[in-house]
């Protein structure tokens, strides 16, 4: 069961499932999530090369900062576990177009094939057809990320194709398997 509590007069969204929360970022994440943006294991998924330190904590910052902007065109949120108030992962609702939105997500690799990834990337599809109204939510994946894949399809999303060249990471081109849900596809 998927929770949603009241968006805070301040803006903030916190999300709850049943193994994850997704809370706003603060600033003191910056460490926590330098063990996930600055592993290599990770990154060799996401469309950037490790971060240092410092640009983790850049990148951190920034969220925190997006997340003040009104209207909100970006929903960057820290996955933590239920019990413990630590960061684990992220997960990232950017609006675009009419209704629409990229999904992203990354988990620690500690934290690798708990489910977290699965139960965190329900609760924001809940959020983005609910709350937001959406009407489509895409994710695109590198085509050799075969757990990422599998947590969308077992979610309902649909592959629809191959972006060549879609993103420049780890000192090269990468392809990038696209996969997109519809508000009316959407299993709650």
């Amino acid at each position: 069961m998927t929770t949603t509590e009241p968006t805070a007069p301040d803006g903030e969204v916190s999300l709850t499932g049943q193994r994850t929360r997704l809370r706003e970022f603060v600033s003191a994440d910056g460490a926590a999530a330098y063990s996930i943006v600055g592993d290599d294991r990770v990154t060799k998924f996401l469309s950037f090369d490790s971060r240092s330190p410092a640009a983790a904590q850049e990148m951190i910052d920034g969220a925190v900062q997006r997340s003040k902007s009104q209207p909100r065109n970006e929903f960057y949120l820290a996955m933590t576990q239920l019990d413990d108030d630590g960061l684990i992962g992220f997960c990232r609702l950017a609006l675009t177009g009419v209704k629409a939105a990229k999904l992203g997500y990354a988990v620690a690799a500690a934290h690798w094939g708990r489910g977290y990834a699965s139960d965190a990337v329900s609760i924001m599809l809940g959020y983005a057809f609910g709350s937001l109204s959406l009407h489509r939510v895409t994710a695109a994946i590198g085509p050799d990320n075969a757990a990422s894949q599998a947590v969308v399809e077992k979610l309902g999303f649909v592959r629809e194709g191959v972006l060549r060249d879609h993103v420049f990471t780890n000192g090269a081109w990468r392809d990038s398997v696209l996969y997109s849900l519809l508000h009316d596809e959407w299993a709650t």
